[in-house]
C-alpha cells in the first residue's frame, strides 16, 4: 500500500520528544507546535530553501542532503550567538521513494541528535524537489551577534580553514581535478557548523556572519551593516593542510587556491570582528578552535574592502555566490 502525506510524515520524521528540556509544550500533530521561552531569552529564526539544481545536486546521496539542508541552517544560528533548539521541516517530493526518505531523514536526525534540536513542525506536497527549513534558537536577550557592530581598529578573524567548499564544488561540476576529490566534496556536503563557536562569541565578538556565499562578499554584508572598510591580508588567509597539499602537487594553483579561499563559498566557517583582548580570551576559552586573523576594520574608504599582500595592495576578482546572477 503507497504512503499518503500522514504516513509519509508519521514513518520518517514524527519522533517521540521525551526530554524534559526540550521546551516543547505541543509538537507534531496538531495546526501549530507551542514553544516555551525560558524568561531572559529572545527567539532567533532562520529560514532557508534549497533546490534541487540550484543548491544541490538532483543525484546527490540523499543522506548528505539531508545532513546539509540543516547544517546550512544552523550555520546561522551560530552566526547569531544562538541555542539551536527547534527545526521545521517543508519538502517538496517529485514522488514518495521510501529508500530516498529513509536516508535523508537518517542524515537529517544524525545531526539534530548532535546538537539536541527537536522537529516541531512542517509541511509535504508534491512537486519539484526542494526542501525548506525553519531553525529556532535561543539567545540571552540583547547578546545576539549581528552584522552591524564592527568598528574601525578591531580585528578580522575568521574560524577554521577557506576555499575547500569551492573546491569541492568545483569538482563536482568538473572545473577543476585534484589528486583526492573526495576531501573536498566531504567539505561540501558534510558541512560542520560552528554552533560552540557561535556560543563563544556572544558578548565577545563585536559583528559575526557565517560564509556561505564567499569570504569577501559575506564580509561587504558586515562592513555594509557597520559604515565600514576592510583590509585584508591575503597571506594570512588559512588554507586547509587538503589544499595545500594539492599545492605542492601542482593540481590547483596559487591564483586559484586564493580565489578559492575569497569567493568560492559554502566553508560555514564564522567571519567575525573582536578587538585583540577579546581575541585573547577566546582563544584561552577554546583553545581547540583555529581562528585565524586576516585582517582589520577601517574607516571607510572609496573601495569596500582593500587586500594586501606583504603590504603591496592586490587587485582580483571579489564576486561571490548570488542566486539571481546569470
Amino acid at each position: 500500500m503507497s504512503l499518503n502525506e500522514f504516513d509519509l510524515i508519521k514513518r520518517y520524521f514524527n519522533r517521540n520528544i521525551t526530554s524534559k528540556n526540550s521546551g516543547v509544550a505541543v509538537a507534531i500533530g496538531d495546526d501549530c507546535a507551542v514553544l516555551d521561552i525560558p524568561n531572559g531569552y529572545q527567539l532567533a529564526v532562520s529560514t532557508d530553501t534549497l533546490v534541487s539544481g540550484i543548491h544541490f545536486f538532483a543525484d546527490v546521496n540523499p543522506y548528505r542532503l539531508g545532513y546539509k539542508a540543516l547544517a546550512v541552517n544552523l550555520s546561522d544560528l551560530a552566526a547569531m550567538g544562538a541555542l539551536p533548539k527547534w527545526i521545521s521541516l517543508a519538502i517538496t517530493l517529485p514522488e514518495i521513494d521510501e529508500r530516498w526518505l529513509s536516508e535523508f531523514s537518517r542524515g537529517f536526525f544524525a545531526l539534530a541528535d548532535k546538537f539536541n534540536v527537536t522537529l516541531v513542525g512542517g509541511d509535504t506536497t508534491k512537486g519539484p524537489l526542494s526542501i525548506t527549513i525553519s531553525v529556532k534558537g535561543l539567545v540571552p536577550r540583547a547578546k545576539a551577534l549581528l552584522r552591524s557592530g564592527a568598528k574601525a581598529g578591531e580585528l578580522i578573524c575568521v574560524s577554521g580553514a577557506l576555499g575547500d567548499g569551492g573546491v569541492g564544488l568545483a569538482c563536482k561540476t568538473a572545473e577543476t581535478a585534484v589528486n583526492n576529490p573526495q576531501i573536498f566534496i566531504d567539505a561540501l556536503e558534510l558541512t560542520e557548523p560552528r554552533v560552540e563557536l557561535g556560543l563563544l562569541l556572544s558578548g565577545r565578538a563585536s559583528s559575526c556572519i557565517d560564509i556561505s556565499d564567499g569570504l569577501t562578499q559575506d564580509l561587504s554584508h558586515i562592513l555594509n551593516s557597520s559604515c565600514c572598510s576592510a583590509k585584508l591580508q591575503l597571506q594570512s588567509l588559512p588554507l586547509s593542510d587538503s589544499l595545500l597539499n594539492e599545492l605542492d602537487l601542482g593540481t590547483i594553483s596559487a591564483d586559484q587556491a586564493l580565489q578559492y579561499a575569497l569567493t568560492g563559498g559554502d566553508d560555514y566557517e564564522l567571519l567575525f570582528t573582536v578587538n585583540a583582548a577579546s581575541l585573547e580570551k577566546l582563544r584561552r576559552l577554546d583553545a581547540e578552535t583555529r581562528f585565524t586573523v586576516i585582517g582589520s576594520i577601517v574607516k571607510p574608504q572609496t573601495q569596500l574592502i582593500q587586500l594586501f599582500k606583504d603590504k603591496n595592495k592586490v587587485s582580483l576578482s571579489l564576486d561571490g555566490w548570488d542566486h539571481f546572477k546569470d
